[in-house]
């Protein structure tokens, strides 16, 4: 974290700290239902409360367009937070002006104030100046903890660092780390793995990733895509077929720049999409012309775990099959299962990501057992991506 200043930086006694957090969390019947967010700002939170800060906590909820609008108030959030901490919360009903104002006024040294919804105000996603000085005039120094939306140069994530003191946040270092052993700095062999239905989500992704790793494994429905532009025949499976000429070409940059691209060499097939449908396994060359492609087949899972083992870094985004329905998912919890022990071992560092990645590894219950797993979702994809975070920019050291 040399690029960047980190809580270690500076001092927080009596101080009022703007913290930019992610609390955008899902709800049901007013209730916070998810704590995972809150859960990964918590030591940030405690750790600048400790050292005699005073705690204001800057976030956005929904998508309320720059308008007030109930639903989307982050009061029910505020008693999540507290529970979460186990110490009192205080809500404050805006962000900028005097309802603001009071309620930072009014906090001791260690105390913590939630502000609502930064969304609420048109300046926020349109990266206001005037806006972000009327946040700024509530803090001394500004903590950035939401690594999840520092792809958005809002004025709460990248405005304010360009008006006060700026650091990153304990969950913001801790992703900003990971990252850097992912793919900035990794040790090599790099592997990248991945998945997901659709190469056109996901098109600059993979021509980042051939030019920078060593392997690169594809599966998923993004795999016969590639399989179909090689001229193998996929029956009815689910693929991008216009975009043949897109997977030629970034197969042609991946031969220009060293990178192997694994892909399946056989796949459980079934004639319909359904939890338990009948199934065989299938050669790729040897697809019916009535079959689906589901998942891998075992040939390939092997080939899989051979990727892993040849590496000493693996990044991983998207599932390798139809895992949400079994018997499918028998390929992404092999493979996963698989990097978890290897990473378990030491032999390997894991880094993983994106809302359908998440989810697959806590279904192969390995998700705890990779190196970091991202919640970031966008944020993540566009580092995958090669772009610039104008969040993240704005925290480095001049």
């Amino acid at each position: 974290m040399s690029d960047f200043k980190t809580l270690d930086d500076v001092s927080f006694q009596g101080k009022r700290v703007l913290l930019r957090v992610d609390l955008n969390v899902p709800m049901e019947d007013g209730k916070v239902s998810d704590k995972t967010r809150i859960i990964r700002v918590a030591d940030t939170i405690r750790e600048i409360a400790g050292k005699g800060g005073r705690v204001v906590l800057l976030a956005h909820f929904g998508r309320p367009k720059g308008k007030r609008v109930e639903g989307d108030s982050l009061a029910p959030v505020a008693e999540a937070v507290s529970e979460i901490l186990d110490r009192k919360v205080g809500f404050a009903q805006d962000c900028i002006g005097e309802a603001a104002k009071q309620a930072v006024d009014a906090l001791d040294d260690g105390e913590i104030v939630l502000l609502e919804n930064t969304r609420f105000h048109p300046g926020e996603e349109k990266n206001d100046p005037d806006f972000a000085k009327a946040l700024a005039e509530n803090g001394d120094i500004y903590v950035n903890d939401a690594f999840s939306a520092a792809h958005r140069a809002h004025a709460s994530t990248e405005g304010l660092a360009h008006l006060l003191p700026a650091y990153a946040g304990r969950a913001m270092q801790k992703e900003l780390e990971a990252l850097t052993k992912g793919l900035e700095k990794p040790t090599r062999l790099l592997c990248a793995i991945v998945g997901g239905a659709k190469i056109s989500t996901k098109i600059d992704l993979l021509e980042n990733l051939v030019g920078r790793v060593d392997k690169l494994v594809i599966g998923g429905g993004m795999a016969n895509t590639f399989l179909h532009a090689k001229g193998v025949a996929i029956g009815k499976s689910l693929a991008e077929r216009d975009l043949a000429e897109t997977a030629l070409r970034i197969m042609a940059r991946a031969k220009e720049t060293g990178c192997e691209i694994v892909l399946p060499v056989d796949a459980v097939v079934a004639k319909e999409f359904k939890a338990g449908a009948p199934h065989n396994v299938h050669m790729i060359n040897t697809i019916p012309e009535d079959g689906m492609i589901l998942d891998l087949g075992p040939a390939s899972v092997e080939r899989v775990k051979a990727a892993i083992s040849d590496s000493r870094t693996i990044v991983w985004n998207g599932p390798l099959g139809a895992f949400e329905i079994k018997p499918f998912d028998k390929g992404t919890v092999g493979a996963a299962r698989y990097a978890a022990g290897r990473t378990q071992a030491k032999a390997i560092v894991t880094v993983a990501g994106g809302g359908d990645t998440v989810a697959a590894l806590n279904h192969a219950g390995v998700a705890d057992e990779f190196t970091y797993v991202s919640t970031a979702g966008g944020a993540f994809l566009e580092w995958l991506e090669g772009k610039v975070l104008p969040g993240v920019e704005a925290l480095r050291k001049a």
